[in-house]
C-alpha cells in the first residue's frame, strides 16, 4: 500500500530502541503461578500414584500362578509342534490321517509337556531344581539335564528314522522331536551349538542319510 508523505514523516520520527530488560515484570509469570499453586508437587504425587498402581497391577498374580501360566504357554506351544510333526510323519509314509487320534495324542503330549516344563523350566518363583543343592549349582544342573536330553533325543531320532520301521518312526518321532527342540531352546548358546555339533557328528559318523532307505 502506498503511504503518503505525511505518514512517512511520522514513521521517521519514531525512534527505534531496545526494550528495557532490567525492569521486573509487572505481572506474574507462568512459572511463578505454578509454584504458588504447588502444581509441581501435585505432578510428582500423581506420578508416584501411577507408578504404585502399575506395581499393584504387576503383583496381581502370585509367583506360583505365573509359573503355571508360563508352563501352560510352553506346553501348548510344544503340543502344537507335536501335532505338526505327527501330521507330517504320517503324510511322509502316505498313511491316511485319522484326525481324532492325532488330537488325542496331541492332548496326551500336552499333559506330559506341562508336567516336564513345570518341573524343569527355570522360573523366579522356584529357582531351586533339586532341594538341598546350593543355589549356585542349580542352573548348571538344569543345563546338564537339557544338554544330555538334547543329545540323546537328537541322536536317537536320527537312528530310528534310518533303522526302524515306519510304525516306530510314526510313534516315536513326534515326541522325540519336541523334546529335542525344547532342550536346545533351554540351553545357553554355547551348549546349544555344542549339542547340535555332537548330533551332527553322530549323523555323519554313523553313515545315516536324510532320505529313508525303504
Amino acid at each position: 500500500m502506498v503511504r503518503t508523505r505525511k505518514e512517512r514523516k511520522a514513521a521517521n520520527e519514531i525512534k527505534l530502541a531496545h526494550p528495557d530488560r532490567t525492569a521486573a515484570p509487572s505481572e506474574e509469570t507462568l512459572l511463578k503461578l505454578a509454584q504458588d499453586r504447588n502444581l509441581f508437587e501435585e505432578a510428582e504425587r500423581q506420578k508416584g500414584k501411577h507408578a504404585k498402581d502399575e506395581d499393584d497391577d504387576e503383583d496381581l498374580l502370585s509367583p506360583t500362578a505365573e509359573r503355571i501360566m508360563d508352563s501352560i504357554l510352553w506346553s501348548v506351544s510344544l503340543a502344537m509342534l507335536h501335532f505338526t510333526l505327527d501330521v507330517l510323519v504320517q503324510h511322509q509314509y502316505a498313511i491316511s490321517i485319522i484326525w481324532p487320534q492325532i488330537i488325542i495324542r496331541t492332548m496326551q503330549a500336552c499333559a506330559v509337556f506341562l508336567l516336564l516344563i513345570y518341573v524343569l523350566h527355570p522360573h523366579k518363583a522356584t529357582p531351586k531344581l533339586l532341594p538341598g543343592l546350593p543355589l549356585r549349582f542349580q542352573e548348571p544342573l538344569r543345563q546338564a539335564i537339557f544338554f544330555t536330553a538334547s543329545i540323546c533325543c537328537g541322536c536317537y531320532l536320527i537312528h530310528i528314522s534310518n533303522k526302524y520301521s515306519y510304525l516306530a518312526v510314526m510313534k516315536q518321532s513326534p515326541p522325540l522331536g519336541c523334546i529335542w527342540v525344547w532342550s536346545v531352546i533351554e540351553l545357553n548358546l554355547p551348549l546349544a551349538v555344542l549339542s547340535l555339533a555332537i548330533t551332527g557328528g553322530f549323523f555323519y559318523q554313523g553313515g545315516y542319510t536324510i532320505k529313508a532307505p525303504y
